[in-house]
């Protein structure tokens, strides 16, 4: 209701202080007027544009206006008169352009401010050639931390504040489940950022508010950093590869990394359970591939040695069929 009422001030005010300020006629009028538009026109770009693009927008203006004007100086007590006269003709226009130029950059740019190193002086700060955004699926797996200690991950791992709240929010549910899911979430978070935990660790702040879902925010952020994202979520790795963005899927990983089995291997196997067919026995290796052994039911709860004969691959998996190594049938 207080800004209703001020804007109809100020759109009432505008024409009567430029008919008495300015000019007591039409173009005092139109002046204040159009004074009166400006001024509602920034208030609604306020309004609706993040206090980070605006602070961002000011530095930059005010960066191209700075060089600018240095470059000023330089024509004037550089070149010719001929030559300055030129530049004072076109002078506003290139402050313009400058200003509009640094605002931009500032805008566009402003997302990797927040990737740069806190402990290296300013003058030398930079960004890492690449990052990796980690999404909230991969901390509660945890797998994160095996791959990281055992150094395969090079590039920076970022963490945006957005998927730590979300783990937050997880770890304080009442439901169980999603307790222990968000606390194991935060404690993987808390090892990756120890020194010794193979890998560089940031905390993105931004929350990209007009985004209404997590998985459009690390897309987002992905887009806005040129970052590949982590992740074990396969719905959401595909909308990442169809908008161009690179994924590193977790779940993928651990599939290339399975060993490779060949028929006639042997291989010692503790015998878990009963399996489909009559006189079966499955286990499995370490990895969770199932081992179907042909004539072994009796040995169930037993170690035993097995020779691979073939396997199954599957969407769902590797399957691997054995007998016996004592059962030549």
């Amino acid at each position: 209701m207080f800004m209703v009422f001020a804007r109809t001030f100020i759109i009432i005010m505008g024409p009567i202080i430029g008919y008495y300020r300015i000019s007591q006629g039409p173009n005092g009028i139109l002046i204040g007027t159009g004074a009166a538009v400006l001024v509602i026109f920034i208030e609604w770009v306020l309004e609706k544009a993040p206090l980070d693009d605006i602070i961002a927008a000011g530095m930059g203006i005010i960066i191209g206006l700075i060089a600018v004007k240095t470059l000023d100086y330089l024509v004037m007590v550089t070149f010719s008169d001929e030559t300055i006269a030129v530049w004072d003709k076109y002078a506003l226009l290139v402050k313009i352009t400058a200003a509009y130029t640094g605002m931009l950059i500032a805008v566009k740019k402003k997302g990797e401010m927040y990737l740069l190193d806190k402990s290296i002086s300013f003058t030398s700060k930079r960004l890492l050639p690449e990052s990796i955004i980690v999404d909230s699926c991969v901390l509660i797996d945890g797998r994160i931390v095996d791959i990281a200690k055992a150094g395969f991950i090079c590039h920076m791992a970022v963490i945006p504040r957005f998927v730590i709240k979300e783990l937050q929010t997880l770890a304080d549910s009442a439901d169980d489940s999603k307790r222990t899911r968000g606390k194991r979430g935060l404690q993987t978070i808390t090892f990756l950022e120890k020194e010794d935990s193979g890998i560089r660790v940031k905390i993105y702040e931004k929350d990209f508010a007009e985004m209404h879902t997590t998985d459009e925010k690390l897309l987002k952020c992905s887009a806005d950093l040129r970052a590949k994202l982590m992740t074990s979520d396969t719905n959401l790795a595909q909308v990442a590869l169809i908008r161009g963005i690179g994924v590193l899927n977790v779940n993928m990983l651990a599939k290339s990394l399975k060993p490779v089995v060949l028929p006639g291997e042997a291989l010692d196997i503790f015998l878990l359970k009963e399996g489909k067919e009559s006189r079966q026995a499955v286990g499995y290796l370490d990895d969770g591939t199932m081992i179907v052994v042909d004539n072994a039911r009796r040995f169930i709860g037993q170690k035993k040695k097995i020779i691979v004969v073939s396997f199954l691959q599957t969407d769902a998996g590797r399957m691997i069929f054995a007998r016996l190594d004592n059962d030549r049938d």
